[in-house]
């Protein structure tokens, strides 16, 4: 066996023939052996790209054409309020824009066992979910005579989610300062120290309360236990990736994010354009349409090629191009024109298109190998 690894070690990727390797029998005859890579090799060199092939039109095309057939729609989850999903083209054109801000963020939370087989699931999911004052509050007044903020208490919410009026406390008091925070019969009560406190401030720190954390990660705001196969999963709305990865009855090795800048953040480059391709293929194959997934990684590539993500934008990839006509032809020609000719910029025409737009074959394909012709001399 090793012969014949050896004979094609220059010939198959190093990934291919591990493969063979691992799913041949251990008691397979070397002329069968050679017949396999020798197929195996007929369908490699078959699936290569032609040298001067428009990898890149090809891309756009096929990812072009399927991406006008989409739905333009968002994805709701029944008996969840403000549960939407962004699915179908607008989220294809969030992922290719690179949007910081994404309409609709959520991850998959995978876990282990037994969380993953649904027990004690729905207290975890409660311990991950964003829980704010406003949500465990009955009530937020203010008492004119002393300028107080009193809030009332929902003890039945409250024990639902596992919080006390002593956490509510010592969060109140990492938030706000220069304010007492004391425990009443049916609440919290939060009077300012200073004596020159008005109304009117009074009444903005009231607003602020409403948001301070109590409990749960931040910027999960609903989370959605589901059964997928045969193991339990939750899905949020909301990201935050860094920190749910901290949790010990979570599966860090499977857990994902839609929002791609935060996996780049926290997982790096590499993983942002794993995910790039994964997203985008995952809308895809959801539409009931067939991309090839060299067309996305080869998006997914250009996206990701200088060690951050750039959506492609005129300012993200199509900013980084070195022909000045190739810039023009996007968006805001005269702006790139006349930088370019006040900096004397030089055109050399290497790409698509600006050749096209000086109608001069472009160099791919037929157009790649230059032709030099001996005339022949007049008597």
């Amino acid at each position: 066996m090793d012969d014949i690894i050896n004979e094609y070690k220059d010939r198959l990727p190093k990934k291919l023939i591990d493969d063979i390797v691992e799913n041949v029998p251990k008691n397979v005859s070397q002329s069968k052996l050679k017949k396999i890579f020798e197929a195996v090799l007929k369908e490699y060199d078959e699936a290569k790209v032609s040298p001067g092939e428009s990898v890149g039109l090809v891309s756009a095309e096929s990812i072009g054409e399927p991406g006008t057939q989409m739905t333009l729609n968002t994805f709701h989850f029944a008996g969840v309020a403000e549960m939407n999903v962004t699915v179908g083209l607008p989220r294809i054109i969030e992922i290719l824009d690179g949007r910081k801000e994404l309409s609709n963020s959520m991850m998959e939370i995978f876990l282990k066992k037994p969380y993953s087989e649904g027990k004690n699931l729905k207290e975890l999911a409660l311990q991950i979910m964003e829980t704010t004052l406003n949500d465990v509050a009955t009530e937020f007044s203010i008492n004119i005579a002393d300028l107080t903020i009193e809030v009332g208490l929902d003890k039945k919410k409250m024990k639902e989610l596992g919080v006390t009026p002593t956490s509510i406390i010592n969060s109140i008091t990492k938030s706000l300062k220069g304010y007492n925070v004391k425990e009443r019969d049916d609440g919290i009560s939060i009077k300012g120290k200073s004596k020159e406190d008005t109304l009117n401030e009074t009444y903005k720190v009231k607003e602020k309360v409403k948001e301070i954390h109590v409990k749960g990660i931040k910027g999960i705001k609903q989370v959605l236990p589901i059964k997928r196969g045969d193991e339990y999963i939750i899905i949020t709305s909301g990201s935050n990736l860094a920190d749910v990865l901290q949790l010990e009855e979570v599966d860090a090795h499977r857990t994902t994010t839609s929002d791609i800048y935060e996996i780049q953040n926290v997982l790096g480059i590499e993983a942002a354009r794993q995910s790039i391709i994964n997203e985008v293929a995952k809308v895809i194959d959801s539409q009931g349409l067939n991309v090839d997934i060299r067309h996305i990684m080869l998006v997914a590539d250009s996206m990701t090629v200088t060690g951050e993500m750039r959506g492609i934008t005129r300012y993200g990839v199509v900013s980084e191009k070195s022909s000045v006509l190739a810039r023009a032809s996007f968006e805001t020609p005269i702006k790139h024109l006349i930088n370019a000719a006040l900096t004397g910029e030089t055109d050399y025409l290497t790409s698509v298109v600006e050749n096209v737009m000086i109608n001069q074959p472009v160099p791919i394909g037929t157009g790649l190998p230059g032709l030099t012709v001996k005339a022949p001399e007049k008597k």
